[in-house]
């Protein structure tokens, strides 16, 4: 039976979906960058890292950015920022990553450690994850100042970054394993 509205019949090739891959793919894109803003609004005042038993820069090479003195490269700064130490930072780690691609967290913390920065002020990622097998990657950090020196390194890969600290004063979100060697 037909009624004066009539009921038609279900044309399936007319109806589009709500919300097609294409609005899908770009809100999962977007994903990323909210977080990275909200947790850079997080950040917080946390002391400075001591640089005891670091050598001093000389006092004729300063940054026109800071007004701070810079270190010369392959040197660390204990009175330059976490961006003038960033070359420094990747220059350790890279050298370790040359000498052992099968570097983990305990190499990459203690060379660090090695290297004039501060052990205390580190963070780094377990090296296996929950169910026993080797991580991807793990990431490690200094906090400097106000900010964190953060690298990762995983599946041959290396790449760094200078962020603000966390609102909570640490570097890393999630899970990391104390430093205890």
């Amino acid at each position: 039976m037909h009624t004066k509205r009539g009921a038609r019949a279900l044309d399936s090739s007319r109806i589009r979906p709500r919300y097609g891959k294409t609005r899908r793919s770009a809100a999962l894109a977007v994903i990323p960058v909210a977080v990275s803003m909200l947790l850079a609004a997080c950040t917080g005042g946390a002391p400075a890292p001591s640089g005891s038993g670091t050598p001093t820069p000389p006092p004729s090479a300063t940054s026109t950015a800071t007004g701070t003195p810079t270190a010369p490269a392959g040197q660390l700064n204990p009175e330059g920022s976490a961006a003038d130490n960033q070359a420094f930072f990747d220059s350790v780690n890279q050298a370790l990553i040359a000498s052992n691609p099968a570097a983990g967290g305990v190499d990459f913390t203690s060379n660090l450690r090695t290297n004039g920065f501060d052990i205390a002020a580190m963070q780094v990622t377990p090296d296996t994850t929950t169910v026993g097998v080797a991580a991807d990657s793990i990431q490690f950090s200094v906090h400097w100042g106000d900010d964190c020196l953060i690298g990762q390194y995983g599946q041959g890969h290396y790449k760094s970054i200078v962020a603000p600290a966390l609102g909570t004063g640490a570097c890393l979100v999630g899970q990391t394993r104390a430093i205890d060697w």
